[in-house]
């Protein structure tokens, strides 16, 4: 007689979610140049004699394979350049403090508390702080060879031919990412209107979402061209207003999906050509086979795309009636001044620090008392685990030992097989790619990627072979279980979701934008036009931070019970209040276009409503009962808006 097991041998969702592979692109620019700057500099030194300095600069050019991340040549720029800088600085204070016991728990414990608060002002200055720390533990727990100059030399060297080999074509391609961005911001656009009108309406939210993506992608590469120069150029110009003509057929999207009509075909293959313009530079006529509008929200498209066409094909943009929508960035100097006071001031960036350094002090002190050989991977895998923006802890601590796992087969086989020498040259150029292909992966696959190829590396300088996997599998699960204990289980904010005070802010932002999309603008010309710039960039922001939100969530659907749970019910919430904010911007649409405006009862009682949502889910670790009451006239622009706050208001009750 078969008997039924009272537990599942299914996996739990928040296991498969870990462990399910990211859908990503092949990069395969970055993937060439990581097989060539990791096994050239070794390559250089077994033809020198100087095969540890060749393995000291293939592993800089790691840390820059790391950091090959972006499009734009500026911001290759910053991204590796600027790391190198601090890993130059980490490696040196290490190998200072090399051997030196005490001193040297010391040192570190401090570096990681000033890598991690460095690590909360941004993505570059996220790489920075885990380069400075990384270097600082490497330096201080290997023998480095030559003088103490050297290995920083080295080591960025390898990281500075990333950075060349990144820039080699920057003279033929200067400007084609950002243009490239931008014309696929247009092809997005153009399947949000495929879209519109259609039910139910998950395709017409997951195309707004991306929208919303490529819009904050373009945005961030334009923007970036202007991190040392505050003025204007031809190029930037052009970008910008095309980026910004395309923001009025964005809002109109939701008046026409909530019109329930999809939209003809003429009009999406016309942002299509819009899109191949941006990309080629095209500024000749271009024929807008359009039929003639017959409601406000075909009239609010109409003129849309016959302004981003304009805007398009115009051969010369006046940089004077240009505004970023994101509101025009500080010069370099201001916003480094600024970053750094937010840093010291910052409560989060201390609480961070604090968190790292307790973890790598902890650490420290753990191998200066107990004999563990090369104990310097453990301290470099609460780095990797404890970085602030690669998502979970409890996630990353999980697959860094799967990763690791995995990859010291990939090690064992290497070390086992393959003859040091010349050999090694031919696997680093096989593994090397391996790195950007799987990284977009997740965090898994990163380590699975790294894992042998530093141990290689390792090796090269050590000569251990195989007698170094087991200690490194020791070491990796010791780092995972302090990161876990001191990094995790001890700090609430960490395991508790606790996302109810980010999300409330969102909607009170969301009630202030209704307020302004329907309050009292300028009379006429300049004043109107700056008023519906701020609104552009309110809605631009709110669409941001709610995309930042929702990150956030599937971050924590990751965790496993009861975060990933209670992270569950609340993404509902913010799905919700992505679509009052759209309902927002198709009433807006229709009263432009013709629509009869609302009474200001009607909109101080939506915004009322709003902010007693805030208020209800403000720092609520569950979801909390909310009473509605909405009442208008049924033909009202705000109608659909007062449906979904009822929607909202009804999500944040409990069932």
């Amino acid at each position: 007689m078969s008997r039924e097991f009272p537990i599942s041998l299914t996996p739990p969702d928040w296991l498969v979610r870990n462990l399910q592979p990211q859908q990503a692109p092949l990069n395969r620019p970055a993937i060439a140049r990581a097989a060539v700057a990791m096994s050239l500099p070794l390559a250089l030194g077994l033809a020198t004699g100087h095969t540890a300095y060749g393995a000291l600069a293939s592993m800089g050019a790691l840390s820059g394979v790391i950091g090959d991340t972006a499009d734009a040549y500026r911001m290759r720029i910053l991204n590796i350049a600027i790391p190198q800088l601090f890993g130059a600085i980490g490696v040196t204070l290490g190998a200072a403090v090399y051997g030196h016991g005490w001193l040297a728990v010391t040192a570190l414990t401090l570096i990681a508390l000033a890598s991690g608060m460095i690590s909360t002002i941004g993505a570059v200055a996220s790489v920075s702080g885990l380069l400075l720390l990384l270097n600082s533990v490497i330096g201080a727990g290997l023998p480095l060879p030559g003088a103490w100059w050297l290995a920083p030399l080295l080591m960025s060297g390898g990281g500075l031919l990333v950075l060349l080999l990144a820039l080699l074509a920057w003279p033929l391609r200067s400007g084609v990412p950002e243009r490239t961005a931008v014309a696929n911001t247009y092809r997005t656009v153009a399947d949000l209107l495929a879209t519109c009108g259609d039910d139910p309406t998950a395709g017409y939210d997951a195309a707004r979402r991306a929208v919303t993506q490529s819009l904050n992608q373009s945005y961030d590469l334009v923007l970036a061209r202007r991190a040392r120069h505050h003025g204007r150029n031809p190029e930037l110009t052009r970008l910008l207003a095309q980026l910004n003509a395309i923001t009025p057929v964005v809002e109109a999207a939701p008046a026409v999906h909530q019109s329930g009509r999809p939209l003809p075909p003429g009009i999406r293959d016309a942002v299509r050509n819009l899109a191949h313009a941006v990309e080629t530079g095209y500024t000749g006529p271009i024929g807008l086979d359009l039929s003639a509008p017959t409601s406000e929200t075909t009239r609010a498209i109409d003129h849309a795309l016959r302004h981003a066409a304009e805007v398009v094909t115009a051969p010369d943009i006046d940089p004077r009636g240009i505004d970023d929508r994101l509101g025009r960035p500080a010069a370099l100097r201001i916003r480094a001044a600024r970053a750094a006071r937010n840093v010291l001031l910052s409560s989060g960036s201390w609480r961070y620090g604090l968190r790292l350094a307790l973890c790598i002090g902890l650490a420290q002190v753990l191998v200066s008392t107990v004999p563990v050989p090369r104990s310097y991977w453990i301290a470099l895998t609460i780095t990797f685990v404890l970085k602030p923006d690669f998502g979970s802890v409890f996630s990353r601590a999980l697959l860094r030992a799967l990763g690791t796992v995995a990859g010291l087969v990939i090690a064992a086989a290497v070390l086992s097989a393959v003859p040091r020498g010349w050999w090694d040259v031919l696997v680093l150029l096989l593994l090397a790619p391996l790195i950007p292909a799987l990284t977009p992966r997740g965090y898994g696959y990163q380590t699975m990627a790294i894992t042998p190829v530093i141990l290689l590396l390792s090796d090269i300088l050590n000569h251990q072979g195989t007698a170094l996997l087991l200690p490194r599998l020791v070491d990796s699960l010791i780092g995972c279980g302090i990161a876990l204990i001191a990094g995790y289980l001890l700090w609430p904010e960490s395991w508790h979701t606790r996302v109810g005070d980010r999300l409330a802010e969102a909607v009170a932002d969301t009630a202030r934008y209704v307020e302004s999309a329907f309050g009292t603008p300028g009379s006429s010309g300049a004043g109107t036009e700056v008023d519906a710039a701020s609104r552009a960039r309110m809605r631009r922001r709110l669409y941001r931070d709610l995309s930042v939100i929702r990150t956030e969530f599937q971050r924590a659907l990751t965790e496993p019970p009861p975060t990933g749970r209670l992270a569950a019910g609340w993404l509902p919430l913010v799905v919700a209040v992505e679509r009052i904010v759209d309902a927002t911007t198709a009433a807006r649409v229709r009263v432009k276009h013709g629509a009869p405006p609302p009474s200001s009862a009607e909109v101080t009682q939506v915004a009322l409503q709003l902010r007693e949502l805030s208020e209800g889910v403000r720092e609520s670790e569950v979801l909390v009962e909310v009473r509605t009451a909405l009442t208008g006239p049924a033909g009202s622009v705000l109608e659909p808006l007062r449906q979904e706050v009822a929607a909202a208001r009804a999500i944040a009750s409990p069932h």
